[in-house]
């Protein structure tokens, strides 16, 4: 093989190159251009590359190594010769980035605005609304009121404390937990959202957060709220009076890490997988530990707490029964049923057809196990003392169920392979499941979402994926592919397509996520309206409107794509570092290894000078094998190769140093 040859480019009046060399077998794809198209935009790259501020790789030819992608540098160049930009023929996003490297300011401003140009700081049609972080957050945050003493060894990063960690709302309000305290919100047709109540600063980071917005009875008065917070085992309690001001009811301990917080009822109900089941009670204002069995999944069903155990059993509680049983100080725990192959129940999810509210009688529970099967259970009205019966099982997942969902129209499960999604219609006879023709199979897909392994993404209580919605209406997952991005995918769940995606009107990353139904006016024909929440890391709340986007969705046809593609998965990883995350897949597996494509660019120095300069575009194998077999010099080979790959990946920045 012969050496590389240069070539003159042929210049004309205006300075700019007239002739463009191809590109040959196993060699580079060169462009001819002046040293004046290069130069004429100051403090470039190629103006600190030709005045010598930045140090050069050349080859005994002269050429010029660049280590940047060839086929994004064709209309750079263009845009060089001719100052013109043909942004349909491009991937906007792509060549900016590569513009920014450059350091073309005037191509990087014309790129911005294509790229702003579906955008707005009100965003699109779907935004409803934006709450500014509260008024008191920087004084809370400085402030030295201590409210509980620090935890022994607790440990904090302030540099998050005023980002959204949690929000969970109820009937028309919400509940906003930041690093230490919480801020509740409610809605009026007439006013919008107003903030009603802020919590006191705490010493400790909240976990867990819950509301009730509507506590029926009791002493607390019927236009009373509740919201309560957990961090580790402690848990405190406050009732939100009309006027927004809050009285502490009492702090509590589960004595083991609190890993649920939630309302049945008027019921403050505490969980921990360790087997804690601590309930406060709105009548007696007690509060009570109970020891169960090692809990794995809950769910709830109008006055019960169902219990899914690491024994393979489900138990339930009658909440409302509490009180009966404060002369023994026990919990009525009562198993409802036991798994053929006892297996932990990992997953559960209990529907209430409208038979229940007639006679009580007819339950209907799926749950999932740790083995990945997916089972259904249902208690027929003339079965009650017999206790449910299996009605269908399904093996279709190898990693265990993480969540599942049993709903008038579908069944949804979850498995820890990377959130792994399969979906079943259910056939119903007036209301109740059936078998005729039974859950038929309807797809599989995944919600890929990477967890920041330092916390500093957001709070996993707060960026549950779903799926969301009521049971008698299309659910939703909500995907949050990257910890640091601004972008949510909402998708649904019965068949993974995507309904809309949601961007930050502020930029700011998205660190908590909710969707929540809001109730309507008191006009007639009003219904409840879907609200996507999304919590930010400046403080701020978004608001989206998913009514209007199943409504829109129900007009055209849903495009065929479902999460990110990939093009747009490529570019949420380039915005964080792998190493610092974590997917949700429990099944290790061996790591495979690929060779990347990597494409550099050669810049080459015309022998005769620097008024015809040449740039040559490679890939990097090319690069390497190319130089391998054609450099003769071994010592030349040698330096090249470990000069390329050490400048693999540098960008403008590091060469300017």
């Amino acid at each position: 093989m012969g050496r590389a040859k240069s070539f003159k480019g042929i210049q004309g009046h205006s300075g700019r190159h007239q002739r463009i060399q191809e590109p040959r077998a196993r060699g580079p794809n060169r462009f001819s251009t002046s040293r004046q198209t290069l130069t004429w935009v100051p403090d470039s790259f190629f103006s600190s590359l030709l005045s010598g501020r930045i140090s050069t790789l050349k080859d005994e030819t002269g050429a010029i190594f660049i280590d940047r992608d060839p086929t994004l540098f064709a209309p750079i160049l263009n845009f060089m010769r001719t100052k013109e930009l043909y942004p349909r023929s491009i991937n906007v996003h792509m060549l900016m980035h590569e513009a920014e490297f450059y350091g073309i300011t005037p191509l990087v401003r014309k790129l911005q605005l294509c790229d702003e140009l579906d955008r707005s700081s009100c965003g699109n049609v779907l935004f409803n609304g934006y709450l500014p972080p509260p008024g008191t957050l920087l004084s809370l945050l400085n402030t030295t009121e201590q409210h509980h003493a620090p935890k022994p060894g607790e440990l904090w990063d302030s540099s998050d404390s005023g980002m959204v960690r949690i929000i969970c709302g109820h009937h028309n309000w919400i509940a906003v937990a930041y690093a230490q305290f919480v801020v509740c919100y409610r809605v009026k047709e007439s006013t919008g959202w107003q903030q009603v109540f802020t919590s006191p600063r705490l010493d400790w980071v909240i976990d867990r957060v819950a509301l009730n917005a509507k506590v029926m009875g009791g002493s607390l008065g019927d236009n009373d709220k509740m919201v309560a917070v957990a961090s580790v085992t402690e848990i405190i309690l406050w009732a939100i009076c009309p006027d927004g001001n809050g009285n502490e009811i009492g702090v509590f301990s589960l004595n083991v890490p609190v890993e649920a917080l939630f309302f049945v009822g008027n019921q403050l109900i505490a969980t921990s997988h360790t087997g804690k089941v601590g309930v406060w009670n709105a009548v007696t204002k007690h509060w009570q530990n109970q020891d169960v069995v090692p809990i794995s999944s809950y769910d709830t069903a109008g006055s019960f707490l169902i219990l899914g155990c690491n024994n393979g059993s489900i138990y339930y509680i009658d909440v409302q029964k509490f009180p009966l049983r404060m002369k023994d100080n026990d919990l009525l725990v009562t198993e409802l049923y036991r798994d053929p192959t006892e297996d932990a129940i990992t997953a559960l999810s209990v529907y209430l057809t409208p038979k229940t509210s007639d006679s009580g009688n007819w339950i209907e529970i799926a749950y999932g196990t740790s083995s990945g099967t997916v089972r259904v259970i249902v208690q027929h009205p003339e079965t009650v003392g017999s206790g449910p019966q299996l009605f269908q099982t399904f093996s279709v997942h190898r990693s265990p169920v993480t969540k599942i969902m049993l709903s008038e129209k579908h069944l949804i499960s979850v498995c820890a392979d990377n959130n792994h999604v399969r979906t079943w219609t259910v056939t119903r006879f007036r209301g109740m499941i059936s078998t005729q023709p039974g859950s038929t199979p309807l797809t599989s897909f995944k919600i890929l979402s990477l967890d920041d392994v330092d916390g500093h993404g957001g709070c996993s209580a707060g960026t549950e994926i779903g799926p969301y919605g009521e049971r008698d209406d299309q659910q939703v997952f909500i995907q949050r592919v990257v910890p640091d991005t601004d972008k949510l995918y909402v998708r649904l769940s019965s068949n993974g397509k995507r309904l809309c995606e949601v961007r930050s009107v502020d930029g700011t990353s998205i660190t908590a996520f909710m969707v929540h139904e809001c109730e309507g006016s008191s006009r007639i024909g009003s219904r409840p309206r879907r609200y996507l929440f999304s919590g930010h890391s400046n403080g701020s709340i978004q608001m989206w409107d998913l009514t209007t986007a199943m409504e829109i969705a129900g007009k055209v046809d849903i495009r065929a794509l479902g999460g990110p593609t990939e093009e747009e998965l490529l570019e949420l990883l380039d915005q964080c570092d792998l190493a610092l995350t974590r997917t949700p897949d429990s099944t290790p597996r061996a790591s495979t290894c690929r060779y990347t494509h990597t494409c550099t660019t050669l810049l080459w120095l015309d022998q005769y000078g620097l008024d015809h300069i040449c740039l040559s575009i490679w890939s990097y194998t090319q690069a390497v094998t190319y130089w391998t077999h054609e450099i003769s010099k071994p010592d030349k080979e040698m330096q090249f190769l470990s000069k390329l790959l050490h400048m693999h990946s540098v960008s403008f920045q590091d060469f300017e140093d």
